[in-house]
């Protein structure tokens, strides 16, 4: 068994997370520059602790690191070139479930020698997930839309959230259970009661134009348009029962409002 690291840099926004949630004090030396960005981190106050790097191997290996977390999708010349260099690397797979959060945290409390703190993160995150699934009474049909179209379905974290919620996901009935580019048409025909969009970034972005099309907007009253925000939908972390909350509200408004 590895020896419990002293000195922990993530260069990952989802194990920056983890870590930030997990390290004893003074274990994580850095985390990566997403960290902070509140538009995507879940954290991004508490990542202002840290100093931020941006996943290069010449910055990271002169921190002199026990151990780096990385995700699956990091940089590999980064990874490989700390690997060469003797560097031990944890690499975390993204969490595609809910159900795949509890072996995050208890890998993530493993590695950092946190088990006990990992335990009982755990515990709090699997009652809290059980407590959705007591009060619903008719599951309304939803779609997730963001850029460029993308939908995603069952066999992904954001359809997993809209579960959770007591929703019934309208990209299932159409074939796009781990996702795609759902035509606007399409879209509109499925008439889901809900549909659920990403917030604009900064900017003029075409690609976010389409959760903007009249034909969009016409379709749904302003009860059925929900939006969500990247942070708590990204990364397989207990902050998605954050989003879970938010899409169960919705849930509770439409089927309020309509009776039921």
């Amino acid at each position: 068994m590895a020896e419990v690291p002293q000195r922990v840099v993530s260069m990952n926004l989802c194990t920056d997370q983890l870590a930030m949630m997990l390290a004893a004090p003074g274990q994580l030396l850095s985390v990566s520059h997403l960290a902070s960005d509140p538009r995507g981190s879940a954290m991004a106050d508490e990542a202002k602790a840290y100093p931020p790097n941006h996943g290069l191997a010449e910055e990271i290996y002169l921190m002199q690191p026990d151990l780096v977390l990385a995700g699956s999708f990091t940089s590999r010349a980064t990874v490989a070139m700390l690997q060469r260099l003797g560097v031990r690397v944890e690499i975390f797979e993204p969490a595609y479930g809910l159900d795949e959060i509890p072996g995050q945290i208890r890998r993530m409390g493993a590695i950092l020698g946190r088990e006990d703190e990992a335990q009982t993160m755990l515990e709090t995150y699997e009652a809290d997930l059980a407590a959705f699934q007591d009060e619903v009474t008719r599951n309304p049909r939803a779609a997730i839309y963001a850029a460029n179209g993308y939908t995603q379905g069952d066999r992904s974290l954001s359809g997993q959230i809209l579960i959770a919620a007591g929703f019934a996901n309208v990209a299932e009935e159409v074939g796009f259970s781990d996702g795609g580019i759902m035509p606007l048409e399409q879209l509109v025909m499925l008439a889901p009661e809900a549909v659920i969009t990403s917030r604009p970034y900064p900017g003029n972005s075409r690609a976010e134009d389409v959760m903007l099309h009249p034909a969009l907007i016409a379709s749904q009253d302003d009860l059925a348009r929900g939006t969500f925000s990247d942070r708590d939908w990204v990364c397989g972390t207990p902050f998605v029962l954050r989003a879970v909350t938010e899409m169960a509200a919705l849930r509770r408004a439409l089927t309020s409002d309509r009776g039921n």
